[in-house]
């Protein structure tokens, strides 16, 4: 029997959507206090649903951080991580819509805002600090316009202006509920697929616009030694073999530039030492392997 004198206990899910580089995943990590979700400039960074779990007062937020929706995908990729996005905003309780507010209302957000009217919608202007205030509440009004959204917030991720204030009204909204993990879970994301994620980091932010478009990162094997570290060995999949003198570098100085800065970053997020092994390798149809699209959770046949 539930003791009246204790506050009541809530727990929803909230889809993060958005146009690609909106900013989710930055907002993710900022809104569940760690890193989770890999940010690059790149758009299509994100490719499957990561949840990310935070509390807040009362409430467990489970954070859904899709990959950015746009208009007509082509490759078969592009379809099964739109439709990957869809799908969690689909399944949420709250939606929160993130516009980057230096872009405005581009025709990506307001086919997105079309096909949600019917979701309990939260609106959040990003990267504010590069747009005058002027310039931002006539974009703020011209979305709600557009859209029945409950709430508007503006707001910086990568500062975390304004985070605080959008992540207590979330809290608020949720239904009322048990608690759908433990309080001390930030994510639910197999290991593997989250060390996988922080090398394809890294090979988004050293290669640049040379980045192979097509490359995946699988972890082939996790072993915890006596010591309490930890040994990963993963593959970096290519589509091309042209691509390959691009990701290993003149005598394989980049890729170990690459394994470096990705074992340090998961190192403090495992709270242990890593050993990392990359290798590179060349499958020129894995972009049609029903297979790789279940390893990182998307739907093969989009």
């Amino acid at each position: 029997m539930t003791d009246p004198a204790e506050p009541e206990t809530r727990c929803g899910f909230v889809a993060l959507v958005g146009a690609p580089n909106a900013g989710k995943s930055t907002l993710l990590n900022a809104l569940v206090g760690q890193k989770l979700s890999i940010v690059s400039p790149k758009v299509q960074t994100t490719r499957s649903r990561i949840l990310g779990i935070a509390i807040e007062g009362n409430s467990q937020l489970v954070y859904i951080d899709t990959p950015g929706i746009f208009r007509d995908p082509k490759r078969r990729l592009e379809r099964a991580m739109v439709k990957a996005a869809w799908s969690g905003a689909g399944d949420a309780d709250l939606v929160l819509l993130l516009v980057d507010a230096a872009r405005g209302f581009d025709p990506d957000s307001r086919a997105i805002v079309a096909a949600l009217k019917d979701k309990p919608l939260i609106l959040a202007l990003n990267k504010i600090d590069l747009v005058k205030r002027p310039a931002l509440l006539d974009l703020a009004a011209k979305l709600n316009q557009a859209g029945p959204f409950l709430a508007t917030f503006m707001i910086a991720a990568t500062t975390g202006d304004g985070v605080a204030d959008l992540r207590r009204d979330l809290a608020a909204r949720v239904p009322p509920g048990p608690f759908a993990y433990p309080e001390d879970q930030a994510a639910e994301m197999p290991l593997r697929l989250m060390a996988a994620e922080f090398t394809r980091e890294q090979l988004f932010r050293q290669l640049h616009e040379e980045l192979p478009y097509s490359l995946m990162v699988e972890t082939e094997s996790w072993k915890d030694q006596a010591d309490g570290s930890v040994r990963i060995d993963q593959a970096i999949t290519l589509a091309r073999d042209s691509h390959k003198p691009i990701v290993l570098g003149k005598g394989g100085q980049r890729l170990k530039a690459i394994g470096s800065a990705a074992r340090v970053e998961l190192a403090a997020a495992l709270e242990r030492p890593v050993h990392l092994f990359l290798h590179v390798r060349v499958r020129e149809n894995w972009l049609e392997d029903p297979a790789r699209y279940r390893d990182i959770g998307l739907e093969f046949d989009s």
